[in-house]
């Protein structure tokens, strides 16, 4: 890795522009811990005057010591026809303390006639002026190049002056933005190799995902001698977001032979995600190459078999690489390699020929022909497995339960009462809550139960809940299959309920994804014993 390639992140404020996104200063504060812990050289802050949290965040960040990342405080370039020293936005970035500063300036002629209603000239001066007027006083500043490939398209001539009013000027960097995200690699590629030409400083780039390109632009950027990424973490932003970080991170050092970040936090790409995830409040993207639990999870029969034998023959990776693992998943077309190799987990001495095995898939089908699926739902299956084999020992007993639905008295409102007995070890207890509709009522009644007896249930929620009906011909006497997704906020799990009766589907995936956070706690208890 004889290059090194610098990471700048601006999940802070471009990922707070994806929609639902909105997060608190805390929030902001966990996320820079995990981008300074990963190696992120910078992190993109915003504006520390914009907005109440803002402010509130630049000043608890200030107490934080960082051992990777720096922070880097945006904004604009100074407002048409006034000096710099007059501008409050540049008052307020100055403010801020960071020795790094993110500079956004007009490279297309379009916008700068029509959008922000100033002369080709005046918007040069803009530029000049601002970067000029951060230097002097000792900072240094990422020029953001902003809707420069479309400028670019529209008036080369002009893009380019305004490049070399931000170099001239004292910029540290121009970083090229494709702003409205339309362009395709080879012309990201043709234009970036024109700026690194005319240039002596380092070049960025900028890409939004309007057109499914982000990674790869951005990839094409740098082979054509761009030093410097921008993106969010895990590609949330704007519109269609923005380059994803952890799919260009891993794609530069482990295809490209870059440095990104330190070779000792690549396996810390996919818990760095997921924490991040979780941070934003957002449902994650299992689908993301190299850090979803699908990016090297294995479905059909012969694809599982061929990497049982060599794992080469379906992944471009290991996954362990980056944090990540393989997954094996449970279908009507997986086959008994698959089984077997769940049943080895728990198991390790059972063979594919056992009559242990034979059992297994028995029951296995005979649970897939009531409507049970168990692709995607692992940790359902792994409770299979335990009872088949004697493995298996409750955490709890649900002695009874009662649900009562009432229509409340504004028209369209709903509410639900639950309430819940279980034993534990000979103890009873019994809870009652009320929630928003029969399964959350229940969830929170059960959780209210046992809680006094398993702490660590505190710390799980639920992030997803899907219901399938399994054959609409009957009507309201469907079958329904129930998929619950449980986080304790580092781990997620899926587990499945299948009844005519939506209540009973549902208690038993909640039942199971309870008893397989229990296992675990069990398992790590035994491991640190050990």
């Amino acid at each position: 890795m004889d290059r090194k390639i610098s990471v700048f992140d601006s999940t802070l404020r471009d990922g707070a522009q994806g929609e639902g996104i909105s997060f608190s200063a805390e929030d902001k504060l966990k996320i820079v811990r995990a981008l300074d812990a990963i190696g992120v050289e910078f992190i993109e802050a915003g504006n520390p005057f914009s907005n109440p949290k803002d402010l509130e965040f630049f000043q608890k960040v200030a107490d934080i010591r960082l051992e990777n990342a720096r922070l880097v405080a945006f904004g604009s370039t100074r407002r048409k026809d006034i000096l710099p020293e007059d501008d409050d936005n540049l008052k307020s970035i100055l403010l801020a303390g960071t020795e790094h500063i993110a500079i956004f300036g007009k490279c297309w002629d379009f916008h700068v006639t029509d959008i922000i209603n100033t002369t080709l000239e005046e918007n040069l001066r803009m530029i000049s002026d601002t970067i000029g007027f951060l230097t002097e006083r000792g900072k240094a500043v990422f020029f953001d190049a902003e809707h420069f490939f479309d400028g670019y398209k529209n008036n080369r001539e002009y893009a380019m002056k305004a490049l070399k009013a931000a170099s001239d000027a004292g910029a540290r960097s121009l970083v090229l933005c494709d702003t409205n995200g339309g362009c395709l690699p080879h012309e990201i590629s043709e234009m970036t190799k024109a700026v690194v030409d005319a240039f002596d400083i380092p070049v960025g780039i900028h890409c939004h995902n309007d057109s499914g390109c982000a990674v790869a632009n951005t990839l094409a950027a740098v082979s054509e001698g761009a030093q410097e990424v921008q993106g969010t973490f895990i590609g949330f932003g704007e519109r269609c977001g923005n380059a994803n970080l952890t799919t260009v991170i891993a794609n530069l050092q482990q295809k490209m032979g870059f440095s990104a970040i330190p070779s000792e936090s690549m396996e810390h790409l996919t818990e760095t995600a997921r924490l991040i995830g979780e941070t934003a409040n957002i449902s994650f993207d299992e689908n993301m190459p190299y850090v979803g639990r699908n990016a090297f999870s294995h479905k059909g029969g012969m694809h599982i078999d061929a990497a049982m034998k060599n794992t080469r023959s379906f992944e471009h990776i290991e996954p362990s690489v980056v944090g990540n693992s393989r997954r094996f998943l449970m279908s009507e077309v997986s086959g008994r390699s698959t089984v077997i190799k769940n049943i080895q987990k728990i198991a390790p001495n059972i063979s594919k020929d056992s009559e242990e095995t034979r059992m297994i898939i028995k029951r296995l089908k005979e649970l897939e022909h009531i409507g049970y699926q168990f692709e995607g739902a692992e940790s359902s299956f792994e409770l299979l497995i335990r009872k088949q084999l004697g493995k298996y020992k409750p955490f709890f007993d649900l002695v009874d339960f009662k649900i009562i639905g009432e229509r409340g008295q504004e028209a369209g409102e709903h509410s639900a009462y639950a309430m819940v007995k279980i034993n534990v070890e000979g103890t009873t207890k019994m809870s009652a809550a009320e929630g928003d509709g029969p399964v959350n009522a229940l969830d929170k009644a059960l959780r209210e139960c046992l809680e006094n007896f398993y702490p660590v249930l505190k710390k799980t929620s639920l992030t997803d809940y899907k219901v399938r009906v399994l054959d609409s011909r009957d009507a309201t006497a469907s079958k329904v299959r129930v998929l619950i997704s449980t986080t304790d906020g580092v781990n997620e799990w899926t587990t499945i309920g299948v009844s005519k009766d939506i209540i009973g589907a549902s208690l038993t995936a909640l039942v199971d994804a309870i008893e397989i956070k229990l296992l675990r706690e069990l398992e790590l208890k035994i491991r640190n014993y050990m």
